[in-house]
């Protein structure tokens, strides 16, 4: 199984765990990512991550979120395919950092993309042929894997 966590999940571990939701999120963030260093499940990396990693202006924040994205067996290029993709997403109405996002998921055929977007996941769930992948908050997605 091929796994996209976008940047918000890597970053969800060490946000304020207070709050119930962040809490949660943050276990199944960290269960996954135990799944893909066991081998069970392959977590899938890009050059948009990267950036996006090299932007949090922590530095100690920084480091660790990039403990985490380092458990990525490969990770995608952004190139034209990516780019045309990511603007066909953005004229639809995503983020471009996010768009991008979802362009190298489908380039690599993820199986499911995770965000803690709300946002993005609203915006993707109306337009369900937006994409040609599964967008899931991590707590669900885990949840129905777990079932299985």
């Amino acid at each position: 199984m091929k796994i996209y966590l976008d940047v918000c999940c890597l970053n969800r571990p060490f946000d304020d765990q207070t709050q119930d939701r962040i809490h949660l999120e943050s276990e199944a963030v960290l269960r996954i990512l135990e799944h893909c260093q066991i081998g069970k499940w392959q977590l899938i990396g890009s050059e948009v991550i990267d950036f996006e990693i090299s932007k949090i202006p922590d530095a100690e924040r920084r480091h660790k979120v990039d403990s985490l994205a380092s458990l990525a067996k490969f990770g995608v290029t952004v190139d034209e395919e990516v780019e045309e993709r990511a603007l066909i997403l953005e004229k639809a109405g995503i983020k471009s950092v996010d768009a991008l996002h979802l362009a190298c998921a489908e380039k690599t055929e993820a199986d499911i993309f995770l965000t803690t977007d709300d946002r993005l996941l609203q915006n993707v769930f109306r337009n369900n042929k937006l994409t040609k992948i599964r967008l899931d908050n991590p707590i669900n997605w885990l949840m129905e894997v777990m079932k299985k």
